[in-house]
Order: structure tokens, then sequence, then C-alpha cells
């Protein structure tokens, strides 16, 4: 990964260039952590002070289960950024739409980190809060399938899996260091983050963009893409294959579920049942470091082995350990917060680290911004937007009983098992060779 090494064409019709790795990964992977690092801490906040700061005139599960709800807002607008920023993306190239993305996602994060609260505003405070939460979803809707499609797309034909998981790393990374900044302010604060510490990571989220902004400024400069015609890349994505959009879509909500059931969710589910919001945070701090890890790693795996074997062990082996994980943690031993928390950051990374590549080999480079990141973005507004209210609801009407929300996961895990079977196998063939397929299934 040391060389320098050819561009198979950024967008389809731009002349071969040369990027390093360490340039790829600057732009795919170190931006998106630190977008999603501003989209992740909302999640954070939701599962931990969101139920008092601006819905405080309810019981906590229920003040709770509302924050989740505003949190799911922002998967709402993600279809609509991806389909927005897909098409210009497609069309003029994939620049542009990053810069843009990079710095939405900034400004309104720090704006969160600056609303009054319930208290101050009464109900213009919760208002307020999905109008910016929405803004959220919508920058990331278009960062994702973007990132993603220049480590894979300026890739060696053998290693599009492990530069397409710069993306997933760069997840791994924002989550990591918003757990991070999250672990610090409250040990700083003796555990208590309201009623002011809790804004503390989202001011700071909004100036690190800019680090990122940067590295996207440096990208380099591409030609109008080659796309056939003047009609919408979307359109003619759904025109070719509907079967493909929505095995992809499939892909996306049971990958899209189990990652922000992990993420934030399990994180409620703790403090839920006794443990303090220092000891949940150190939990995701350990799932966070090892998905840093095992993304890439599993990517790597799927360039040797193929994504489809991999994504399908992945699936299968999530789905059973989600009923050990409840046990494990209801021993209310640190111990076992910390080895459960790993186990599911390893196994979260085996569907992230192939997920960016499986689905964008899937679709012809004219049209693959638009038609990977509408189907990744729809399954993600159904599956990970609704993921941490679904299970929380489960939780109310079970009784508390978490086997309702392992069955819910392993749900999730079954549909991207069966949806990762139905899609095309592409991990040994060459750039060209895929194109060349999915022309021809367009010409059909």
């Amino acid at each position: 990964m040391q060389q320098n090494v050819e561009i198979q064409g950024t967008v389809e019709g731009n002349k071969p260039g040369k990027v390093s790795p360490l340039r790829a990964f600057l732009i795919s992977g170190l931006g998106t952590a630190l977008e999603y690092y501003d989209f992740l801490i909302y999640g954070l906040a939701a599962g931990l002070v969101f139920n008092t700061v601006f819905f405080p005139s309810v019981e906590p599960i229920i003040g709770t289960l509302f924050a989740f709800a505003a949190f799911g807002t922002g998967f709402i607008a993600r279809p609509l950024g991806g389909i927005i920023i897909g098409h210009f993306g497609d069309k003029f190239g994939r620049r542009r739409m990053l810069i843009l993305t990079l710095v939405t996602m900034g400004v309104s994060t720090f704006l969160i980190g600056l609303l009054p609260d319930f208290a101050t505003i009464g109900i213009w405070a919760p208002i307020l809060l999905v109008a910016l939460r929405l803004v959220q979803g919508f920058a990331a809707g278009g960062e994702w399938g973007g990132a993603a499609l220049f480590g894979m797309e300026n890739a060696p034909p053998n290693r599009r899996g492990l530069w397409g998981s710069f993306t997933s790393t760069g997840i791994g990374i924002g989550t990591l260091l918003g757990v991070g900044v999250f672990t610090l302010i409250s040990l700083a604060f003796g555990g208590q983050l309201t009623p002011f510490a809790w804004r503390i990571p989202f001011l700071i989220g909004g100036v690190l963009v800019i680090i990122g902004l940067f590295a996207r400024m440096a990208m380099p400069e591409e030609k109008k893409p080659a796309n056939e015609g003047h009609g919408m890349p979307l359109v003619a994505a759904i025109r070719r294959s509907p079967r493909t959009i929505l095995l992809a879509l499939g892909v996306s909500y049971g990958y899209n579920t189990i990652a922000y059931i992990a993420f934030t969710f399990f994180l409620s589910y703790l403090k839920g049942i006794g443990y303090g919001s220092t000891e949940s945070l150190v939990g995701q701090l350990v799932f966070s470091a090892l998905l840093i890890l095992s993304a890439p790693f599993f990517a790597l795996l799927s360039d040797k082995y193929g994504r489809k074997k991999v994504m399908v062990s992945g699936g299968l082996a999530m789905a059973g350990f989600l009923y050990l994980y409840f046990p494990m943690v209801n021993t209310h031993s640190i111990i076992m917060v910390v080895v459960s928390f790993a186990i599911i950051g390893v196994l979260t990374g085996v569907t992230q680290g192939p997920v960016p590549t499986f689905l964008g080999e899937q679709f012809p480079a004219r049209m693959r911004y638009s038609g990977m990141s509408v189907a990744y973005q729809i399954g993600a507004a159904l599956g990970g937007g609704t993921a941490s209210f679904v299970a929380t609801g489960l939780l109310v009407v079970s009784g508390n009983n978490p086997l309702s929300v392992a069955v819910y996961g392993s749900f999730a895990m079954l549909v991207l098992v069966l949806c990762s079977l139905g899609l095309r196998e592409t991990a040994h063939l060459s750039n060209a060779e895929i194109d060349d397929h999915n022309r021809d299934r367009a010409l059909a």
C-alpha cells in the first residue's frame, strides 16, 4: 500500500491520475470520520441526556423514546440527501459534493451545541433540534456514497474492498472520537452532562470539520462525467435494475439496524439496568476501537475470498451473538461489558468493511453515486433511523425483556444475509468487467 497506483477513473471519462493510499484515506476516511463524529454524537446525547434536556415533562424511558424518535428524523432526510447530492455527484463529479456535505454537517452540529433547552424556550427547543437533525441527515445522506466511491474507484483492482473500507474505518474513527470526547467530558464533570457539559462535543465537532475541509479541498479536479444522455442517473439506475436497488436496500437495512442498536440503544440499555454514564461509554469506546481494526481487515478478506462470503458470515455470527450479549451485560460486571462490546465491534466490522464496495460494484460508474446512495440511505432510514426507537419500544411492551430485541436484531441480520446472497459477486472482476457487465444489463 506504499506505492502510488493508477486511478481507474474516479468518474467515468476522467483521465487516469495517481493517488497514494494515504491521500485516499485522508480524503475518504478522515473526512468521513469528522463528519460522522458530528452525526453520531447526537446518538450518544440522545441515549444519555436529551430525554431531560429537550423532553423533560415525561417519564425517563418515554423521554428516551422521544429522544430516539428525534434521532431518527435525521434518517428521514438521508435518502433525500443521497438522491440530490448523488445526482450532482454523478453529473458534475464527487469533489464539490463532498465539500458541501462536510460544511453543511459542521454548521448544523455547531448550532445544536448552541440550542437553548426546553426550560428556556419551551416547545421550540425540540422543534429546532429536529430541524437541525434533518440538516445533519441531508448532509450524511450525500457523504457516504461519495466518500466510499473515491476510495474504491481509485484503488488497485485487487484492493477495491480495502480502499472502499476507508469510509467504514472513518465511521469507526468518528465513533471512537465522539465516544472518547463524551467520556472525557463525563469524567471531567463527574458524570453530570447537564446542564452545559453535553454541548461541548457539538461545539468541538463544528470546529473539527475544518480539518477535513482542507483534505477535501485538495481532492483532484474532475472532468465532467461521461453520462449517457441527459436524464437523471438515479432514474437510469432504477430502470436498469430495480431488483439490484431493492437487494442493496435490504443489505443496508440489515447492517444499519444492527449498527445503530449497538451504537445507541445498547448505551441507553446499560444505563437502564444500573450502569453509570462513564461505564456505558467505556463499552462504546471498546466497540469503536475494535470496529476500526476489524472493518479494513474483513474488507481485505472480501478482496481475497469474495464479498458475499464475508457478508453472510458476519450476518450469521452477529445474529447468534445477540442472544449472548444481554445475559453477559446483565451480570453487572464491567469486565463482561468490555468483552461483549469488543465482540460486537468485531462482528459489526465484518459487514461494515466490505459493504461500501460491495454495493458500489453493483452499478456502472456513470450512475454509481446515485444508485448506491439512494439504496443505502433508504435502507439506513428504514433500519438505522428506527432501530433504537423500535428496540426501546420492544423493551416497553415486553416488560423489559431483552429477548425481544435479540429477535429483532437477528431478523435484520437474516435480511442482510438473504439480500447479500441475491447480489452479484464482483470481488474478482476488473473495473472494466464490472462496467461492461452493468452496461450490457442497462442496454438489455
